[in-house]
């Protein structure tokens, strides 16, 4: 597709790019003087979008003024967008590259050159949904010590990035099977929690992970051999199709960073430069709108639609500003503040809408940090959180590869159409919808507990409300200690050294990375915490349990990387595995010594971990008070060895000079913490590139065709040439009337998509296990719909297969229908083969909302196979009124105030619909049943592209007849 359009209206705004003649652009800004200058930077996107596609079809002029208009049109106008490209994860990429290799055979069956059919535009599509636990059994064999270091060697101080881990061997060796060492009790075979998916396997009475393991190897091998056929056509298409590029199985790396791999920030075509855009199937796509990437996901008929070169259609959105001001508090993690926004957000009703940041405290966020807010948009229920370019961004991209020249072009064009954000600038604010002001200075680190999760902590105040705690009843946070013990010590030997312990102290410290703190950045600072007290002379008092459970390996890819592990092993912060443990109960116990005082001086000791549970005694019994915190404060509170301190005035500990150390002195700044985040992602975007470009052992092996056309193997299940072609002729045939048809389904309201679409496992009972077994598989060989969504005959039988579906035919829930020619009560299936056999269409009657819930491409797909002509409903789901006509479907609406019922409609009739061959929007049309009633619908095309695409049957068909 070329992006300068031939015959576009705004080909006079077209220029070279200052300082580079040869690259050329749509000078946006010029044609909207003072309005484009107000508008909000997302809102600019969509603008130029409309603009650069403008074809007087698809897109039309008045399109991009209503766009430009956004000020009065916000809310009461649809607009086209055309996404730049498309992310697809394989369940949902499946159907779509199958359709691609269809339309292929029929372009060339109708005479036409198949190669010219490729998608529209750029397609990145992920194999990573298809791994199964196939085994799970522990290897236990000898391990290196991820943790690194030496404790009976002198901690020599480390340069970042030059980390070289030691390996240590399990300690109880090739038995595994009890204590590791003094004080580590075994741990017992029944509370080890099952392998979480894509973790190292652990072993289960130590919990440290075993590399290589041979479960992997043999999940990987399953998953190879299972999805066999599939991955051969992702190769396939990878090979023969422009425009796709296929992301392998095993690539191994975090999807927010496949995500910034794939993204362009600005395109370029032919040297013609446009905004990157993006529009995916996976709930994580808000992520790159942390980029100044505008996108979001949406339903997998949606972006197949995208993919043939149709736009997406939305309404025109509200624009929520997010204005960030302050500076945040020195020990306010990334967490705290990406919380904090998320709770003002969700306070602020943005549902439906775009925000977009703006405000000084903007330039205070790393693109980590920007992205983590975008992901959050579930929620707080926004389409997209976008954060125009600034130079943190380019700041990022130079970390993650984008090589000098290129980076130098991407700021002079978004400078030049103002899509790039400026703290300096002296350009005005865009105008926003509304304006919700977050002030970075009010975000403050709390810590919860002592015994409830809910019970927030200022740290500032902790030592005074444990205080608070010592003195109030017993209950939900006191421990109702009589004022004479409150300051009661008790002395205790351990390892040969005397100890005291008191109300406050801490016996359990455990650095966890999971949910709320799997952002690395908060893990970083925790290591650059321990890193700065290790080489002031800190210590961790002994007999405090400490433990590091980095939640993932890419953690420990960061922790690794950025050379922080072996001062975290210092301080006994060592890797003790990936699974749950701390917040779960599976602590090691306490020492005997440190149990026995605590016990018999009553003392209220305390753990304090950066994981989601603290429940009184949960951690361990003798321990009563327990808070949640940031991985850096605990590592902070381990060093202190008591809660019962203001970090403000009293010192961590004395150093190696005698001289106090207090927090501020060893805390990491944001600006320590982004440099060293900017080494360990360049590190992290080197591998990536050389994982991308060499791809993996199996899949490089995979043999697959280069032919023009897919061939299909007629014996499989998984893939097959679908059947919406069958009728492809070069000229379309006018809207036939749908003459004598009988209902299929007799449907209620509210019925969504779920009940329509294939979903979950194969029942053993269903029309499509029926097609399995004749295939001569086996119950156990059935796999998912979802895996199989490349095979229409499998889908088309799943298609209203729902137990929970409700036809009033039937009259109780079952995926069932009755054959009114022959009276059979059949499966949804199979009742629509016999009326294909009979050449009789079917329609379906319902009620209100019709096809409620997520976009599903087969719940249009697979109605249209069944032999679906129209659907009759008292109103539609808007997206998926949509999605019929895109497929050939003929959406039909009851005048208002009428239905099934008013008219005396039993559904047992057949219906003769007369399509005129020149169509309207909004037109109304006649319906006469065959007991002579006759009664007026309207039907519910909106505009002359919907009747195009209806005519040409669906936008497959009209797409391939291009290519003729």
């Amino acid at each position: 597709m070329d992006p300068a359009r031939p015959g576009s209206p705004y080909q006079p705004v077209i220029e070279a790019l200052e300082n580079y003649p040869q690259k050329k652009f749509y000078n946006v800004s010029k044609l909207g003087g003072a309005k484009y200058d107000t508008l909000p930077y997302s809102i600019r996107v969509l603008f130029e979008s409309s603009v650069r596609n403008c074809d007087g079809f698809l897109v039309k002029e008045t399109d991009a003024t209503n766009i430009l208009d956004w000020k009065t049109k916000q809310n009461n106008v649809e607009v086209p967008f055309c996404p730049a490209r498309v992310v697809l994860q394989d369940f949902t990429g499946i159907p779509a590259m199958v359709d691609f290799a269809a339309m292929r055979e029929a372009v060339r069956n109708a005479g036409g050159d198949p190669a010219k059919v490729n998608p529209a535009c750029p397609t990145d599509l992920t194999v990573d949904h298809s791994l199964q636990i196939d085994f799970s059994k522990c290897a236990i064999q000898n391990a290196p010590n991820p943790g690194g270091g030496d404790a009976q060697k002198p901690m020599a101080k480390l340069s970042l990035l030059k980390v070289q881990p030691r390996k240590a061997p399990c300690r109880s060796q090739a038995s595994c099977r009890g204590p590791c060492g003094s004080g580590e009790a075994a741990r017992s075979p029944g509370h080890f929690s099952a392998q979480i998916e894509n973790t190292p396997i652990l072993c289960p009475f130590h919990l440290q992970p075993v590399p290589e393991p041979e479960t992997v190897l043999k999940n990987q091998e399953m998953e190879f051999g299972r999805n066999r056929e599939r991955l051969q056509f992702f190769k396939w298409s990878s090979k023969v199709f422009k425009n796709v590029s296929i992301i392998p199985p095993e690539t191994g790396m975090a999807h927010q960073v496949n995500l910034e791999y794939l993204s362009r920030v600005v395109f370029e075509v032919k040297d013609f430069l446009y905004p990157d855009s993006v529009v995916g199937t996976d709930s994580h796509t808000t992520m790159v709108n942390g980029l100044g990437i505008l996108g979001w996901g949406v339903g997998g008929i949606e972006t197949e639609a995208v993919m043939l070169g149709m736009p997406l259609t939305l309404t025109l959105p509200e624009v929520v500003g997010c204005e960030l001001t302050g500076t945040a508090s020195p020990l306010a993690t990334s967490i705290d503040i990406v919380v904090s926004i998320t709770k003002h957000l969700k306070q602020a009703d943005v549902a439906g809408k775009f925000v977009e940041f703006f405000g000084s405290g903007v330039s205070q966020l790393s693109v980590a940090d920007r992205t983590t807010i975008a992901n959050m948009c579930p929620e707080y229920g926004a389409i997209l959180s976008f954060f125009p370019v600034d130079n943190v961004t380019l700041k990022h991209l130079k970390h993650t590869g984008f090589d000098k020249a290129r980076l130098e072009v991407m700021e002079a064009y978004l400078k030049a159409v103002k899509l790039f954000r400026s703290d300096e600038s002296s350009s005005r604010e865009p105008e926003y919808s509304q304006i919700v002001q977050i002030s970075l200075s009010s975000i403050i680190p709390y810590v919860s507990g002592p015994k409830r999760s809910q019970d927030r902590v200022a740290v500032n105040n902790m030592k005074s409300d444990f205080q608070a705690c010592l003195n109030e009843k017993s209950g939900v946070k006191g421990f109702q200690i009589a004022v004479e013990k409150q300051n009661d010590i008790v002395p205790v030997q351990y390892e040969g050294n005397e100890y005291k312990l008191s109300h406050g102290c801490i016996v359990i410290a455990a650095v966890i990375s999971c949910t709320n703190n799997c952002n690395p950045s908060v893990m970083l600072a925790a290591g650059l915490l321990a890193k700065k007290a290790v080489e002031a002379g800190l210590v961790v008092k002994p007999y405090i349990r400490t433990s590091l459970s980095p939640g993932s390996g890419m953690v420990t890819h960061y922790l690794s990387s950025s050379g922080v592990l072996p001062y975290l092993s210092k301080l006994g912060f060592e890797v003790v595995g990936y699974g749950c443990s701390t917040c779960v109960g599976n602590t090691a116990p306490l020492p005997e010594a440190i149990r026995n005082a605590i016990k018999q001086g009553d003392i209220i000791a305390c753990g304090v971990l950066s994981g989601t549970k603290n429940f009184e005694g949960r951690l361990c019994d003798c321990v009563r008070a327990n808070y949640l915190a940031s991985p850096p404060l605990v590592v902070a509170y381990a060093i202190a060895g008591t809660v019962r301190i203001d970090f403000e005035t009293e010192p961590l500990g004395t150093g190696f000079n005698g001289e106090n150390i207090y927090l501020r002195d060893i805390w990491p700044t944001r600006k320590e913490l982004h440099a060293v985040e900017e080494c360990v992602i360049s590190a992290m975007f080197k591998e990536l590139k050389e994982k991308m470009e060499k791809g993996n052992k199996r899949w490089n092996l995979l043999e697959a065709p280069e032919s023009t056309l897919f061939p299909w193997d007629l014996k499989s299940t998984y893939i097959r040439c679908p059947s919406f072609f069958d009728k492809l002729a070069k000229e379309p045939v006018s809207p036939q009337p749908i003459e004598n048809a009988h209902v299929l389904l007799h449907l209620g309201d509210s019925v969504t998509t779920d009940h329509i679409s294939p979903a979950g496992s194969i029942a053993r009972s269903s029309a499509a296990a029926k097609y399995l077994t004749n295939k001569g598989l086996t119950p156990r060989e059935f796999n998912s719909y979802g895996a199989r969504r490349g095979n229409d005959a499998v889908m088309t039988r799943g298609t209203f297969a729902n137990i929970k579906l409700l036809n009033k035919f039937i009259g109780k829930p079952a995926p069932k229908t009755v054959h009114f020619p022959s009276g059979q009560t059949l499966d949804v299936f199979e009742a629509a083969e016999l009326y294909q056999k009979e050449g009789i269409p079917v329609i379906i009657l319902a009620g209100k909302k019709y096809g409620l819930g997520s976009s599903r491409d087969w719940a249009a797909k697979g109605p249209f196979l069944l032999g679906v002509k129209a659907v009759l409903a008292e109103s539609y789901e808007k997206v998926h009124k949509s999605q019929l006509i895109g497929i050939g479907i003929a959406p039909l609406q009851f005048l208002p105030g009428e239905n099934p019922s008013t008219l005396g409609l039993t559904g047992r009739e057949q219906f003769s619909i007369l399509l005129p061959s020149e169509l309207s929007p909004g037109m109304t049309l006649d319906i006469k049943t065959s007991t002579g009633k006759v009664f007026s619908v309207i039907a519910l095309f909106e505009n002359d592209i919907e009747i195009t695409l209806y005519k040409y049957g669906g936008s497959l068909n009209f797409v391939a007849r291009r290519c003729l």
